[in-house]
C-alpha cells in the first residue's frame, strides 16, 4: 500500500492496480477500500484501466485524529476524492463509490465535475446517514434487529473481530467467509487496536457523526457524467430501490441489478460489474 498527501495536507491510503498510464479509474472505499474486492480491480486492470482503491479519513492507511469526533464535513471527503484524482492523472478520473463511499462520490461529482469523466455508484442511496426521505426504503427493519442486537466484539482479539464480521454478514445476506477474510485483512491493517479506530474501520460509525448538509439529492438531475448504478438485489441495508431512485434521478444512468447479491459485490458478479464500467 502507498500514501497520497492532498494540498490540504490529508494522507490517503492507496493501493494501485494496472498501467499508470491508462486512464484513471478512483475507488472510494465504504469507508475502508477493501469495499471493493481484488477480482473487480483486478479486472477492471485487464480492461486497460489504472485502479486505484483508497481509504477515507479515520480508516486504513489514510489520516486518523479522533474517529469518535471527526472535525471535517462529508464535503471535505468530496474534496479529497477530487484532489487524489487530479494528483494521479491529468485527465478526468472515472470515480466510483461503494455504500457510504457512494455518498462521497455523489458529493465530489457535483462539487468538483471538471475532475471527473464517469461515475459508479454501487450499493448506496441518494441521501445522507439518518432518516431517509419517504420515496425511499429504509434499512430492513427484522435485519437491522438482528445485526444490532449481536454482541460487540473485543476489539483488540483479531479472530473475535472476524467472526463479529462473519456473524453480521450472515445476517444481510453476504457471504460469512468472504466477510471473516475482509475483516482479518482490515485488522491486520488497522494503525491500532483502540476501540473507535476498529470500530471506524470495520464499521464505518465514523460516517454517521459527519455533517452531511446540505443536500444533495435535489442536485443529482445536474449530474453530466455517464452514470453506472450497481445494487444488490438483496441489500437488507440499502434496500433495491434506492439505486432504482439513484437510476432514475441522475440523466441517462444505467442501472444493474445484481440479482445473486446483498451488499457485497461478489467475486462471481466481478466480470459483469467491471464490463458495465468499462462501458461508461
Amino acid at each position: 500500500m502507498q500514501s497520497f498527501r492532498t494540498p490540504e495536507g490529508v494522507t490517503l491510503g492507496v493501493e494501485h492496480f494496472g498501467d499508470a498510464a491508462a486512464p484513471l479509474v478512483l475507488l472510494a472505499g465504504g469507508t475502508t477500500m477493501l469495499s471493493w474486492p481484488d477480482a473487480l480491480c483486478e479486472a477492471l486492470a485487464r480492461g486497460g484501466r489504472h485502479v486505484v482503491r483508497y481509504d477515507l479519513r479515520d480508516s486504513g492507511g489514510s489520516t486518523t485524529v479522533d474517529p469518535e469526533a471527526p472535525d471535517y464535513t462529508l464535503r471535505d471527503l468530496a474534496a479529497d476524492a477530487a484532489a487524489l484524482a487530479r494528483g494521479l492523472d491529468d485527465r478526468p478520473a472515472h470515480l466510483a463509490g461503494f455504500g457510504v463511499g457512494g455518498m462521497v462520490a455523489q458529493v465530489a461529482a457535483l462539487d468538483h465535475p471538471e475532475a471527473f469523466s464517469a461515475l459508479t455508484l454501487a450499493g448506496t442511496r441518494p441521501v445522507a446517514p439518518g432518516p431517509v426521505d419517504d420515496d425511499l426504503p429504509d434499512h430492513d427493519g427484522p435485519t437491522m434487529k438482528r445485526r444490532f442486537a449481536l454482541p460487540m466484539p473485543d476489539w483488540s482479539d483479531r479472530a473475535a473481530v472476524a467472526e463479529f464480521a462473519a456473524a453480521g454478514a450472515a445476517v444481510l445476506g453476504d457471504d460469512p467467509g468472504v466477510a471473516r477474510a475482509t475483516a482479518e485483512r482490515i485488522f491486520d491493517r488497522t494503525p491500532g487496536t483502540a476501540a473507535a479506530v476498529q470500530a471506524a474501520n470495520q464499521l464505518g460509525m465514523v460516517f454517521s457523526r459527519l455533517d452531511c448538509t446540505p443536500r444533495w439529492r435535489e442536485r443529482l438531475p445536474g449530474l453530466a457524467v455517464p452514470t453506472l448504478v450497481v445494487h444488490g438485489r438483496h441489500n437488507r441495508f440499502f434496500p433495491v430501490g434506492n439505486g432504482e431512485a439513484l437510476a432514475r434521478e441522475i440523466p441517462d444512468a444505467r442501472l444493474l441489478v445484481l440479482e445473486e447479491a446483498a451488499i457485497a459485490i461478489p467475486d462471481a458478479a466481478a466480470g459483469e460489474v467491471a464490463a458495465a464500467m468499462l462501458a461508461r
